[in-house]
């Protein structure tokens, strides 16, 4: 198992648990419905929101380190999934705002980071997954497609009725159960990162032939 991918995974699954275990453990005081998971990050246990939070990101950096270095990812599946790592300690770092109040640039910056890792990570799972560009699929690798194009169906959804909601004069965050669709969209997402985690892990780096090799492989073919 290639070590990057190893931890990857680890600091990936348990950022997940930990914020999954926020949510659980404060249910009687936050409506999952309506409020975003974000809302954590402003109570007393806010720090316990940041570190798993952070420790999603980094584990999404190891996996696309991992990913880089077996040439599986391509430059744009690289872009994309840095991007979501990027967004993620962005989210970690910088607290959720009440915009009641007034704007905040702490408050901006969450929210850029927030809208770049959900952007960003389907984008990067069904760059890096798609089934025509490898030779040789595994259930990961299908897993890490089918859950990315569920994931941009989620961002397209959201999109939808942002502009529906807009087209009749009402706030982008009355229009839908904005808590739960965010948690629909970030479960979705995270099980796409840890599918690409598991892929990476599995595939050792002396099963992937040098670009070197491919382009002999091809110029092989095409002269027989």
């Amino acid at each position: 198992m290639h070590q990057p991918a190893r931890w990857g995974l680890g600091a990936a699954g348990t950022g997940s648990m930990v914020i999954l275990g926020l949510d659980l453990t404060n249910l009687d005081e936050t409506n999952p419905f309506r409020r975003t998971i974000s809302e954590h990050g402003l109570g007393p246990d806010g720090w316990i929101f940041g570190l798993g939070v952070g420790l999603l990101a980094a584990g999404s950096l190891a996996i696309g380190v991992s990913l880089a270095r077996k040439r599986l990812a391509g430059i744009f599946g690289s872009i994309a999934l840095l991007g979501w790592s990027v967004g993620l300690f962005l989210t970690a770092w910088f607290e959720k705002h009440d915009w009641s109040v007034g704007p905040s640039l702490s408050g901006s910056i969450h929210r850029v980071g927030s809208f770049v890792a959900f952007l960003c990570l389907p984008l990067a799972a069904v760059i890096i997954a798609r089934p025509w560009r490898h030779k040789e699929r595994s259930k990961a690798t299908l897993a890490a497609f089918g859950l990315g194009i569920c994931s941009v169906l989620w961002v397209a959804g959201i999109g939808a009725v942002m502009l529906v909601g807009a087209g009749n004069g009402l706030p982008w965050y009355r229009v839908m159960p904005l808590g739960l669709v965010e948690r629909g969209m970030a479960v979705t997402e995270v099980a796409a990162l840890l599918a690409l985690g598991v892929w990476a892990a599995a595939k050792r780096l002396e099963d992937v032939p040098a670009p070197a090799a491919q382009g002999r492989s091809v110029a092989m073919r095409s002269s027989t």
